[in-house]
């Protein structure tokens, strides 16, 4: 397998949520509670929207954590076992999703 192929995935994927991550910013701002400025149902609005895009931020941090530790495993000659059972992921299931840390036996058992 060539770990160097999926080292550059990782990487550009990482830098693009991090410009992901940038650009959200606003959206995840607080919203204004006066209602002379901003109607009840327009704040309502602003709050859901706020909520979706703190859920969207939290599942990039742990797309960031999965990718880093993939990264690590790469340094360490670890990358394409499971961390559970330490038998080898197969090369298709790594090209699917390069971070993935399981064999499909132990992602099962963890759902």
């Amino acid at each position: 397998m060539n770990t160097e192929s999926i080292r550059d995935q990782l990487l550009a994927r990482r830098a693009e949520l991090e410009a992901l991550r940038e650009g959200s910013g606003e959206s995840r701002a607080p919203v204004q509670l006066d209602q002379q400025s901003v109607g009840r149902l327009s704040r309502m609005d602003a709050m859901q929207q706020q909520a979706m895009a703190e859920a969207t931020e939290a599942q990039r941090a742990r797309e960031l954590a999965e990718i880093r530790a993939a990264l690590t495993r790469i340094e360490q000659d670890d990358y394409g076992y499971c961390e559970d059972c330490g038998t080898e992921i197969p090369e298709k299931r790594l090209l699917l999703y390069p971070a993935i840390r399981y064999c499909v036996a132990c992602q099962e058992s963890r759902e």
